[in-house]
């Protein structure tokens, strides 16, 4: 399981603090990520010039090297439970199927700004979890550091679902925000169509759910991100087949396809001619 991911969240500091209106927190910063989770009270965050303003079941996951600033405004006080954490690289460059490099891509793109900001309910799985990692953070009995492994895992998988789930809330019905999203996809799939990509490879790239991302991929496009994916392989295909002498399975697998039969199949369905009946076609014209 651990070997399964080349990017590990590592914890590098954990406190659970509670802190009154009296309390004066000097601009700082940090080289690592900063999670905060507010249990109870109300505060403000100033972080690179932007105001958070944060209240009971609220987390802010703030950026590495951005100034930030936290003041107190319940006259109760505020409780709250702060992680700073890294990623390390454990393995090699592959990319894998995990969800924590999908977290971690979204929380370095610029779409975040300097801050994300979630807001979960006190029985929330996410909140459930931060809680356990601070009582097995006490227990010194034997497998209590590899349990905290695991559970950051889990932590940072269910983090990257509700991310992805406030990202697609945040666009749905703002028109000009979705077109650049389906366009950031094109252009993915324009740079990218040679290799073996798939649905998810796409849709992960946006942070969108695959079926949210398909749907909304063919309401703006008019195709499914598939039938694009295949036309652009099949376009580029035929330019090949014409404008150099090389064989026609050379360029069915450089244009992305698995085989040269599905090739073949789907020059034929998006073409009406076969890639040979297409190459003797335009040469004759």
């Amino acid at each position: 399981m651990l070997n399964s991911s080349n990017l590990i969240p590592v914890v590098v500091r954990s406190v659970e603090r509670f802190y009154d209106t009296s309390w004066i927190m000097e601009p700082n910063r940090h080289e690592v990520f900063e999670m905060v989770y507010i249990k109870r009270g109300n505060a403000v965050f100033e972080i690179s010039g932007d105001a958070a303003d944060i209240g009971p079941n609220n987390i802010v996951i703030i950026k590495p090297r951005q100034p930030h600033k936290f003041i107190v405004k319940s006259g109760s006080g505020c409780e709250f439970i702060v992680f700073n954490f890294k990623f390390e690289n454990r393995l090699n460059n592959e990319v894998a199927e995990v969800s924590l490099e999908d977290f971690l891509n979204f929380l370095n793109g610029k779409e975040t700004g300097h801050f994300i900001k979630l807001k979960v309910s006190a029985r929330n799985d996410i909140i459930v979890l931060l809680e356990r990692i601070l009582e097995e953070k006490k227990n010194n009995d034997i497998g209590s550091e590899f349990l905290r492994y695991l559970l950051m895992l889990e932590l940072f998988v269910l983090l990257s679902r509700s991310l992805k789930m406030e990202w697609e809330n945040s666009i749905m019905g703002k028109s000009g925000k979705l077109n650049e999203v389906i366009e950031a996809a094109v252009s993915f799939i324009n740079n990218n169509y040679e290799r073996n990509i798939t649905l998810s490879d796409i849709s992960r790239y946006v942070f969108l759910s695959r079926s949210y991302f398909a749907k909304a991929f063919k309401e703006i496009k008019g195709v499914s991100p598939i039938h694009y994916l295949l036309r652009i392989r099949v376009e580029r295909a035929g330019e090949l087949l014409v404008r150099t002498n090389r064989k026609v399975s050379d360029i069915a697998f450089g244009v992305g396809f698995s085989n040269q039969q599905r090739f073949n199949e789907i020059f034929k369905k998006y073409t009406g001619m076969t890639p040979l009946q297409c190459r003797k076609f335009h040469r004759k014209d």
